[in-house]
């Protein structure tokens, strides 16, 4: 499922809920970053085969995962500590990856905990689940002399997983309606280890938001 079909689901996900809520409708935009270690092996970027680093002097390493993610989510409480909700966060920008160069996505749909709930900052807990994609395009570069220079991008294909997701943030108020949230995740995402080094993958995020209704 890309990015746009899932925002545009966003609001399918939640509505149902929403038009038997009783208490208070969030949406918000997050910033942070994933990590993950790299696998240890490479790209021949003549072939395109996988090789060993260093084994031949055409082999790429591929990365560790990091770098910048943005995400948008929203999440409905239909009770005073229970809810459900939905995110996507993505890297808005492709990083290198051996001749290739990807961008991680992972879009969850969790169920919603808050055991703490004050005037000012609430605690709150996700757990869920949803997929994980790698997409990966390749860049080519030509020239006609030294007149002209293109470069051409194709998509070369991409990796969808199974993942499960479990996010603990402090959802903290500005005013009565703009809050901020510090979120870790943790998502668990089997066979990730065919384009990373581990199925783990922990994020850190902060959400910034803006909320409708009452508590």
């Amino acid at each position: 499922m890309t990015k746009n079909k899932l925002l545009g689901l966003l609001p399918l996900l939640l509505l149902p809920a929403f038009a038997h809520a009783q208490s208070a409708l969030d949406v918000n935009v997050n910033f942070g970053t994933a990590w993950d270690s790299a696998t240890g092996l490479g790209i021949d970027n003549t072939s395109y085969l996988s090789c060993v680093p260093n084994s031949v002097s055409t082999c790429q390493a591929t990365p560790k995962l990091n770098g910048f993610f943005l995400g948008f989510g929203g999440d409905i409480m239909f009770r005073q500590h229970l809810g459900v909700g939905a995110e996507v966060n993505f890297q808005p920008v492709h990083q290198d990856y051996g001749p290739f160069q990807y961008r991680q996505t992972f879009i969850d749909v969790n169920g919603i905990y808050e055991p703490l709930i004050t005037k000012r900052a609430i605690v709150q807990l996700q757990g869920g689940l949803g997929s994980a994609s790698t997409g990966f395009i390749v860049s080519q570069s030509g020239c006609a002399g030294t007149a002209v220079c293109s470069t051409s991008t194709s998509a070369v294909g991409s990796s969808t997983h199974f993942q499960l997701h479990f996010g603990a943030g402090l959802q903290i108020a500005l005013t009565d309606h703009f809050f901020v949230r510090p979120q870790f995740d943790l998502h668990y995402v089997p066979n990730l280890t065919d384009q990373f080094g581990s199925n783990l993958v922990p994020a850190a995020t902060i959400a910034v938001g803006y909320h409708f209704g009452e508590r």
